[in-house]
């Protein structure tokens, strides 16, 4: 299966998307078809041998909806001297259009530049350079503007075409409300002109009104060509609700006008003329506001966006070249000066210098960097000259990745949104039979003295029903908390992989924390060595250059520990011969002929090796929190050397503020259970898992979740990935190995525990504001529609006027969207907040 993510233009509601879902999954050879309203995005799964994407398209295409092309063109002014005349200007656009990848070229004559719109994926700058050279000008500094975001560019252009259509409709609907409303308000400071009296000239009171509802209709034109469409298709859509809703007031209008002109007058009661005309003003006015509150949120990523610089510095033949980012390649040497951006990944291969990762990871304080360290795109160079070489470039840097990430969640749909996509798909067309019952029943009823007709009744509550109902609170109220949410995560540097990790991880009542690496710093230290006495015992120098020596084939924390022991005291290292790693035990070797074997108290158990004298010593260590490594040789303990890992300042503060939170804490680790209460009584833990083999993590996960508790497991090695995917959730911390983030469903970019707190504290907030936002979305439709119907008329209660109906529904979406972008006040997680 094959996974595409489309932008679907043209949708005005959740009716919509559930449209595109119910029409995508019926085609052969699609898996799953998932629309996001909030973000416009259709994700789809399919078998490309089956179905074709253009067969995707076509099918959107045809039930009247757009597929935006999300392609990113290079724009560059390219400054060029020599020109003389505009012949000159047209033989550089000649020759520079002429190249494979340039889409358009227009060069100015009179400001001496070319600006060249181009595929970067089929043309270089460089390239572009040397066509403008070839034909006797000099290109000069480029003035690069970046690419341009198709997305971000069409989304301000409906913003615009939005405020400029409800502009057009409140400059008509204004006067409309007034002349319309004026003869019955007496104290107005502006009288309605005399010849616009209704009960005098009543044709002149008509026309005027059509006159200036015309253009308001013409702004709204959308919502008649695509609400007629979708209705005549059988998938009515908040377009159709609208569009049957005006266009009855219109037809009903000009009716009355007909019999104005042939003498009834009666029927001046009958125009809705200013109806028609300010429900669409208002719903104009709510979209635009829609719009706009849509694009705040997706402000982290325009964020993460923003962080990369737009040039980098390249050593080229000797010489320092500056040259756009997109055209940084692997193995490019880039230059990085005091206070400049770094533009892509790599490795320093000369100078030393700090950086301020706070951007990616959130860690306040600059980290040291010297050759053969990784630097990371977006970070800050602040004191001294570096080059490294480039490792990652494009799509595959840290920062791309992190953004990709973060859009693949907004994108995502949560399980809670469920209910509401299921009422969506009913919804509307539940409410046009609604609004035809309720009309037929008042038209039977009778009809209230202020009305013409029953007709001209049933009418009003037709129109109110259809116009006060809104699927588009519906569809806004998860995706776009999803949106804030994920964002707002990412600002803290905690990257939640989709809308269901997000809602999963309020749910859970237990984190159990790996030890090494997790709860500690992960780069242990040898503290005791403790020989064994007798004949034949090797004294403390030989103990650890045999320790050491045997433990530099392992890649173990503990051994890298022991390894580097033996490097501070100037150690020499033996040979050895047929290492092997016994996992979750030890290891073996041979030096010299003889067999040796290092490992922990189940390795010695395991092999029937009684400690004797040290079981003292060995006891000692273990409650002091330290890891004894036994050694072995010749079917003997010859030693122990302990080895004791520093926690993190944070893993106590984080343990704290977790069991404030009501969450259980337990600690998982391959160490014996003295050592392991040790470590677990220092950090606040009082359930711990002791003496676990790395195969075994992911099933005292599953026994936890046997007892009906909801896990989530933090760690941050490889073998940590079993129990990550066992887990709820699984958290990964940033700083741990690529296939442990990879099994995750959270990555912490810092290794601070306390953002474990805050993420489930972000996930609660986000939950409690989705639920907030589908409470009042259905409360607003459930309360709303009886009051459109006239129920509270029917117990001499007032009747709802349809531009009120209006009113209310523009505003029931943004309130929705302005309920969400409440969630960009989170604060990270303190001790003692629940």
């Amino acid at each position: 299966m094959s996974r595409e993510t489309l932008t679907i233009s043209g949708m005005t509601c959740a009716a919509c998307a559930k449209r595109i879902e119910k029409a995508i999954g019926k085609l052969g050879g699609v898996g799953q078809a998932s629309v996001n309203f909030a973000t416009e995005k259709l994700t789809v799964d399919y078998d490309e041998g089956a179905l074709p994407l253009s067969a995707i398209r076509e099918t959107i295409a045809g039930i009247g909806y757009g597929v935006v092309e999300e392609t990113k063109h290079g724009v560059v002014n390219i400054p060029i001297a020599g020109m003389t005349c505009a012949a000159c200007a047209k033989r550089v656009e000649k020759a520079v259009g002429k190249l494979p990848g340039v889409l358009t070229v227009t060069v100015n004559f009179a400001t001496e530049k070319a600006t060249v719109t181009y595929d970067p994926a089929s043309i270089k700058l460089p390239q572009i350079r040397d066509a403008i050279s070839s034909i006797g000008y000099t290109p000069l500094e480029m003035e690069r503007k970046g690419a341009v975001d198709e997305d971000k560019i069409r989304k301000e252009r409906e913003i615009r075409v939005l405020k400029r259509k409800f502009i057009v409709s409140a400059l008509f609907g204004t006067p409309l409300l007034y002349i319309a409303m004026g003869s019955m308000i007496w104290w107005l400071p502006f009288p309605i002109p005399r010849t616009l009296n209704p009960m005098q000239y009543p044709l002149n009171y008509a026309i005027v009104q059509l006159v200036l509802t015309v253009p308001i209709v013409i702004a709204g034109y959308r919502f008649y060509t695509v609400g007629f469409k979708a209705f005549v298709q059988r998938s009515p859509n908040m377009d159709s609700l609208i569009a049957i809703g005006t266009s009855a007031a219109l037809i009903y209008s000009l009716y009355s006008m007909y019999q104005i002109l042939i003498g009834n007058f009666g029927y001046v009661e009958g125009l809705y003329f200013e109806s028609a005309g300010v429900i669409i003003t208002l719903i104009l006015l709510g979209k635009y506001l829609e719009s706009v509150s849509k694009g705040k949120t997706s402000e982290a990523i325009k964020k993460l966006m923003g962080l990369a610089p737009k040039t980098a510095i390249v050593v080229l033949d000797g010489k320092e070249t500056e040259i756009p980012i997109d055209e940084v390649e692997i193995g490019h040497v880039v230059l990085v000066k005091p206070g400049g951006k770094i533009p892509v990944d790599g490795v320093i291969r000369d100078g030393h210098s700090a950086v301020d990762e706070s951007m990616l990871t959130g860690e306040s304080i600059p980290i040291d960097k010297k050759p053969g360290d990784k630097v990371f795109a977006a970070t800050i160079n602040q004191n001294g000259v570096i080059k490294f070489e480039a490792t990652k470039v494009g799509s595959d840097t840290a920062l791309a990745q992190i953004i990709k990430l973060v859009e693949d969640a907004q994108g995502s749909k949560a399980p809670i949104a469920a209910m509401a996509d299921i009422v969506s798909g009913y919804f509307v067309p539940a409410v046009c039979v609604l609004a035809v019952a309720s009309a037929a029943a008042w038209y039977f009823l009778g009809t209230p003295p202020q009305y013409v007709s029953s007709f001209q009744f049933a009418l009003t509550i037709f129109i109110s029903v259809l116009i006060i109902a809104c699927p588009c609170a519906l569809g806004l109220a998860t995706p776009t908390a999803i949106m804030v949410g994920t964002g707002k995560g990412a600002e803290y540097g905690i990257l939640f992989k989709g809308g269901p990790a997000l809602e999963t991880t309020h749910k859970l009542n237990t984190i159990v924390f790996d030890k090494t690496g997790t709860l500690t710093e992960g780069k242990p230290e040898v503290t005791d060595i403790v020989v064994a006495g007798g004949p034949g015992s090797a004294d403390r120098h030989r103990l650890l250059q045999i320790t050491a020596s045997v433990e530099k084939g392992s890649e173990h924390p503990l051994a890298s520990a022991i390894v580097r022991a033996a490097e501070r005291e100037g150690i020499e290292f033996l040979e050895v011969g047929n290492f092997n790693a016994l996992t979750g035990l030890g290891v073996e070797a041979e030096i010299g002929g003889d067999r040796f074997f290092i490992g922990n108290r189940k390795l010695m158990d395991e092999r029937g090796i009684p400690l004797g004298e040290l079981e003292g010593e060995s006891d000692r260590l273990a409650e002091e929190g330290k890891t004894p490594m036994y050694v072995v040789f010749g079917g003997k303990l010859a030693g122990i050397v302990a080895v004791a890992d520093v926690l993190k300042k944070s893993s106590a503060e984080a343990i704290k503020v977790l069991r404030g939170m009501g969450i259980g804490v337990a600690m998982i680790t391959g160490d014996n259970k003295k050592t392991a209460n040790a470590i677990a009584r220092q950090v606040g833990i009082d359930r711990v898992l002791a003496e676990v083999l790395p195969q075994d993590k992911s099933g005292e996960v599953k026994k936890l979740q046997a007892e009906g508790l909801r896990v989530g497991m933090v760690g941050d090695g490889i073998n940590d990935a079993p129990a990550l995917v066992q887990a709820d959730i699984g958290i990964a911390i940033g700083s741990g190995t690529d296939i442990a983030m990879e099994s995750a469903d959270i990555v912490l970019m810092k290794s601070d525990l306390m953002d474990v707190p805050t993420a489930i504290a972000l996930s609660r907030a986000t939950i409690r504001n989705i639920k907030e936002n589908l409470f009042w979305a259905f409360a607003y439709n459930t309360a709303g529609i009886p009051v459109a119907a006239g129920l509270l008329y029917l117990f001499g209660g007032p009747l709802l006027n349809p531009m009120l109906a209006a009113a209310a529904m523009s505003l029931s979406s943004v309130s929705v969207l302005t309920n969400a972008l409440r969630l960009r006040k989170f604060k990270p997680a303190v001790a003692g907040s629940r």
